[in-house]
Order: structure tokens, then C-alpha cells, then sequence
């Protein structure tokens, strides 16, 4: 069964950090690209950085490069997302989900192809 797991997420003030998790079972990690998305309340789901789970090439939305950095661990089947440098336009539930590696990587930032979610995680970020 393909499983995604988020956790991590929180209350912070504006310019805070948080580190986020998601732990993917159930499916080969390295034929997947695991992305991170949001959504705030009214609002569709945006994507905010991906990364290609074989040979960890990373992608970002424009409105969190140098914010936000993303990284696996292959070993357990694991992303991270650090967010820094925190803005209350970044409140939202963070979702991860999982794309299949050869649907190519200018979908990996879109939500529509994603085949798995995670359950979300909240963040939000006061002012």
C-alpha cells in the first residue's frame, strides 16, 4: 500500500523555520519524484519544491527559492523540506505527494499528475 506521511509542521512567527518529513513506504522511492505542495484555506494547491528521489535533482516554486530547501534520505524513504525566512503568505497545509520519475520533470510541480498524498501537515505562520 503507498503510503506518504507527513509531520513537522506547526505555529511559528513570521521569519521563523520549521522542518518538514514525509516518510513514503510502499512503492521504490528512487522511481519516484516526491513533491511538496500547500493550500491555504479558498485557495488550489500550489506546488513548492520537488525532488527527483534517484538522483535528487531538486525544483522550486519562484516564491520560495532560498527559503526552502529540500532533501531525501534514499536510506529511509524520507523527504525534507526546511523552511526559513517564514511569511504569513506561507500559511497553509503542506502536503507531499509522489510522481512517477518519467512523467517528466516539468509536471513535478503540479498536483494534477501526482499519483499519492500524504494526509497534510499544518503550518502557520503568525505576524
Amino acid at each position: 500500500e503507498v503510503q506518504l506521511v507527513e509531520s513537522g509542521g506547526g505555529l511559528v512567527q513570521t521569519g521563523g523555520s520549521l522542518r518538514l518529513s514525509c516518510a513514503a513506504s510502499g512503492f521504490t522511492f528512487e522511481d519516484y519524484a516526491i513533491g511538496w505542495f500547500r493550500q491555504a484555506p479558498g485557495k488550489e494547491r500550489e506546488g513548492v519544491s520537488a525532488i527527483n528521489g534517484r538522483d535528487a535533482t531538486t525544483y522550486y516554486a519562484t516564491s520560495v527559492k532560498g527559503r526552502f530547501t529540500i532533501s531525501s534520505d534514499n536510506a529511509k524513504s524520507t523527504v525534507y523540506l526546511q523552511v526559513t525566512s517564514l511569511k504569513p503568505d506561507d500559511t497553509g497545509v503542506y502536503f507531499c505527494g509522489a510522481i512517477p520519475r518519467y512523467y517528466g520533470d516539468n509536471l513535478f510541480l503540479h498536483p494534477y499528475h501526482y499519483h499519492a498524498w500524504g494526509q497534510g501537515t499544518q503550518v502557520t505562520v503568525s505576524s
